[in-house]
């Protein structure tokens, strides 16, 4: 990956950092997994420690409002963290594998998702939601200062 400045950073979304955030982590579990292949086992080391902290900004960036995907997702990404640390314990370039194979799969998945527009359905729906989504809060506080009120 190329060198990125933090002015380029601060004028990405969130969306395109995380896009980002998933290529560091496959290189970085490619790197490591030809450094054990060349017996270069301390820069093994740093990159598989280098991708336990992509994951770990990527878990720190899930929309947990977002329902059962973003829980699903942090299991994921928790389960990723756990292989890597398992497999740089290990050395085992095959546990490194699977975690990559996961990553290119969930990069691929995020870059159709960041292309494909919302339908106009889509877009009402979510428009919708979150409309009574803020009337349920309005109404929460309302009870709340209501009961505080007798």
């Amino acid at each position: 990956m190329n060198f990125i400045t933090e002015e380029v950073i601060y004028q990405k979304s969130s969306q395109e950092i995380t896009a980002l955030l998933y290529e560091a982590l496959m290189n970085q579990l490619s790197g490591a997994i030809d450094d054990i292949k060349e017996k270069k086992l301390i820069d093994a080391n740093k990159k598989l420690q280098k991708s336990n902290d992509i994951l770990y900004r990527l878990g720190a960036g899930i929309n947990y409002e977002a329902g059962i995907i973003a829980d699903q997702l942090d299991a994921l990404y928790n389960y990723m963290a756990d292989n890597v640390i398992e497999g740089n314990r290990k050395k085992d370039i095959a546990m490194i594998q699977q975690v990559l194979s996961i990553a290119e799969r969930l990069a691929e998945a995020w870059s159709t998702a960041m292309k494909t527009k919302p339908s106009a359905a889509q877009t009402n729906l979510r428009r919708k939601t979150n409309a009574y989504e803020q009337n349920v809060m309005v109404l929460e506080r309302e009870t709340e200062r209501f009961g505080e009120e007798k």
